[in-house]
């Protein structure tokens, strides 16, 4: 059975915005999805939330994918450059998500742990040779740029909405039409 794993970002939580609903439309397909709480999501520090989703992964596999909203891709980046040499999954959805540090006015560094050294990119696609980066042209939190990035580090096709924000309940966004499609695209 495929696998799904749906990490949310900064102060986020499973319930949130679109999350319930990409779940829920997973499950209809008979997908195992799952969409964990991750720890101190106020104060997020890079070794606690890879280490708590290599926990909750367990042993991933070809059948295993991933969907990020923000501060949840690099996490699903850096958990896939903690893994040994043999393991690789079977792709991953990037939504709003950052390779670099962030740099908005307003934020003040709360996120540098994740970028306190470098990212192996070579060695994140390794594990997994199918992304697909998905990014809004008016995310106030994370540039277009980010999307540009994403294709050319990792190879990830590139999709840009319109008028979506940062993907956000706040936004209005309670379902996520395109992160739905493109997981099932690299799934097959």
């Amino acid at each position: 059975m495929k696998k799904v794993f749906i990490i949310h970002g900064w102060e986020g939580y499973p319930e949130g915005s679109w999350r319930p609903w990409l779940k829920n439309e997973l499950e209809k397909r008979e997908f195992k999805a799952s969409v964990p709480a991750m720890p101190d999501t106020a104060n997020p520090i890079m070794e606690k939330w890879v280490q708590y989703l290599a926990e909750i992964v367990g042993n991933p596999d070809k059948n295993c994918y991933f969907v990020g909203h923000s501060l949840g891709c690099i996490t699903i980046l850096r958990y896939l450059e903690s893994l040994s040499k043999v393991q690789r999954i079977g792709g991953a959805v990037l939504v709003a998500g950052f390779g670099q540090d962030l740099d908005y006015e307003g934020y003040e560094g709360e996120l540098s742990s994740f970028f306190q050294t470098s990212i192996n990119w070579k060695k994140i696609k390794k594990h997994c040779n199918k992304f697909v980066a998905i990014h809004s042209d008016d995310d106030p939190y994370v540039p277009i740029k980010h999307n540009t990035f994403f294709k050319e580090k990792l190879g990830a096709e590139s999709i840009i909405m319109h008028n979506m924000k940062h993907f956000s309940g706040d936004n209005g966004i309670l379902e996520l039409p395109i992160a739905l499609e493109s997981l099932l695209k690299i799934a097959n």
